[in-house]
C-alpha cells in the first residue's frame, strides 16, 4: 500500500480551528499546496470540514481538516459550529488560527480550553503576518508568525506540526503478539456482504501486520478451516476469524490453539477492548423494552444478512430472550446523548481513528452507558469470550461471574 493509499483511520488528523475569516483555509491551502478550500473575504465562507489526505515529513500519512468558523451565528451557524465540534473528536493535532496583532478574544480561549481538556497537542498559528508587520520573534510559546500570502512561516509550520503528531510507539493490530516464524491462521468468509474483489479492511490489517512481524500468516474460508488446520505441520501460534463465523470456528479449532477475531484485534489497536469487556456484562442485564445503539464508523449498503440491523439484534434478543428495541447511526453521526439507550454496541471502528473511538468510549462511559463492540458482544452471546480473549490474560479477571456457563 502507498503512502497515498493508507486508509484515513491510519493517519494523524491535523484540524485547523478558529474564527470566521482568520485565515484558516488560506493557511490549509498554503501547507497542502493546492487550492483545497474556497478563500474569500465573505465571513462564513467554510459550511463544511474539507479534507486532504497528503503526506507530511518525516512524521508520514495525514489528514489535514478546514472547519468552519466557531463563531458562528444564526442557525445555520450553529449548525456549522456543531460541524466543527464535531472534528474534535478526531482530530490528533489541532492549530488554533488567530489574526496577528490581535489579542486572542473568548472564541479563541474557548478553543484552547477545549483542545486541554481532550489533551490535544495544539499550536497557535498567527496568521496574516504579513499585513500585521510582525514576525517570529514577537511569538510567544505555542506560536508561529506565519502568511498564506507570501509563504512565510509555512516551512517552520509543517515542522512543527510533524513533531506534534509523532508518537514515541505506534500501536500494533497483532504483530507484537507473534514472532518471526510463527503461523497465523485468517478466516475471512466470502458473503453476500464481502466487498467485490477484495477482503475487508480490518482483515487487509491484520494481514500486513502479520508480514510486517515476519510471521507466517494462511488465509482461509470457514468452511475450509478444518481441512486446513489438519494440513499443516506446523501449529498455529493463533486463529484470527470474522467474528459472524465465531461459533464455527470455535467448534473447529482445538483447544490449545489461541483463539480471537478480527473486530476484537481492532478494539485493543483503537484503545477500546478494556472497556468492551466491562461493558459486555450489560447483556445480560438487559430488559423487556431497552433500546440499544448499534453504532458502525462507516456507511455502507446493508445486506440483507448486515450484521449490526441483522445479526446482532437476533443473537441479542435470542440470548437474552427480551424484547429489545435498535437503533443504528452510521459514519460521523454519533448521538451526543447516550441517557435514552442501556447498551452501545459499537462496530471495530477501522474507519475511524483512535481518537474518534476514544472519544464515543468516554462519552458512553460519562453518561454511564455500558459500550462494547461486535466481536466482543458475540464471542459472549455464543459463550466463548473468555477463549477469545486468551492471547490477553490481563483481562481475563473482567470476566469473573460474567460468561454463562
Amino acid at each position: 500500500m502507498t503512502m497515498n493509499q493508507t486508509p484515513s483511520a491510519n493517519r494523524v488528523h491535523i484540524a485547523f480551528f478558529g474564527r470566521r475569516n482568520a485565515g484558516k483555509s488560506s493557511l490549509l491551502n498554503a501547507v497542502t499546496g493546492q487550492s483545497i478550500a474556497v478563500v474569500s473575504q465573505v465571513l462564513g465562507t467554510t459550511t463544511d470540514p474539507v479534507q486532504k489526505s497528503m503526506e507530511l515529513l518525516p512524521l508520514g500519512p495525514v489528514v489535514m481538516i478546514d472547519t468552519p468558523g466557531f463563531d458562528d451565528e444564526g442557525e445555520l451557524g450553529s449548525l456549522r459550529v456543531k460541524k466543527a465540534k464535531q472534528v474534535l473528536a478526531k482530530t490528533d493535532v489541532a492549530v488554533l488560527v488567530a489574526e496577528a496583532g490581535k489579542p486572542l478574544g473568548p472564541v479563541e480561549r474557548e478553543l484552547l480550553e477545549l483542545f486541554r481538556q481532550r489533551e490535544l497537542p495544539f499550536l497557535i498559528a498567527r496568521s496574516k503576518a504579513d499585513l500585521s508587520g510582525r514576525d517570529q520573534t514577537q511569538a510567544q510559546d505555542g506560536e508561529i508568525y506565519v502568511s498564506a500570502q507570501s509563504g512565510h512561516g509555512i516551512v517552520e509550520l509543517k515542522e512543527r506540526l510533524a513533531a506534534l503528531g509523532r508518537r514515541e510507539s505506534e500501536p500494533r493490530l497483532v504483530g507484537d503478539l507473534l514472532r518471526p516464524g510463527q503461523l497465523a491462521v485468517l478466516v475471512t468468509p466470502i458473503d453476500a456482504s464481502a466487498p467485490k474483489g477484495r477482503i475487508i479492511l480490518p482483515q487487509q490489517q491484520v494481514l500486513r501486520d502479520v508480514l510486517d512481524a515476519d510471521a507466517v500468516a494462511l488465509v482461509t474460508k470457514e468452511f475450509q478451516l478444518k481441512e486446513a488446520l489438519a494440513g499443516l505441520q506446523q501449529r498455529p501460534a493463533m486463529v484470527i476469524t470474522d467474528s459472524q463465523v465465531f461459533g464455527r470456528v470455535a467448534a473447529d479449532v482445538p483447544e490449545e490453539i489461541p483463539l480471537t477475531s478480527f473486530s476484537i484485534l481492532m478494539a485493543r489497536y483503537k484503545g477500546l477492548l478494556e472497556t468492551a469487556v466491562r461493558g459486555v456484562a450489560a447483556i445480560d442485564h438487559l430488559r423487556d423494552g431497552d433500546r440499544i445503539l448499534v453504532a458502525e464508523g462507516c456507511t455502507h449498503h446493508r445486506q440483507c444478512e448486515d450484521i449490526g440491523t441483522v445479526k446482532l439484534p437476533a443473537w441479542l434478543r435470542r440470548h437474552t430472550g427480551k424484547e429489545l428495541s435498535f437503533e443504528t447511526s452510521s459514519g460521523v453521526g454519533f448521538p451526543e446523548d447516550l441517557s435514552p439507550y442501556s447498551l452501545v454496541l459499537h462496530c471495530g471502528g477501522c474507519m475511524l481513528n483512535e481518537r474518534e473511538v476514544q472519544h464515543r468510549m468516554r462519552s458512553a462511559v460519562e453518561q454511564g452507558v455500558p459500550i462494547t463492540n461486535y466481536g466482543t458482544a458475540i464471542a459472549f452471546v455464543q459463550g466463548i469470550l473468555r477463549r477469545s480473549l486468551s492471547l490477553f490474560p490481563e483481562l481475563l479477571c473482567l470476566l469473573d461471574g460474567t460468561e454463562r456457563s
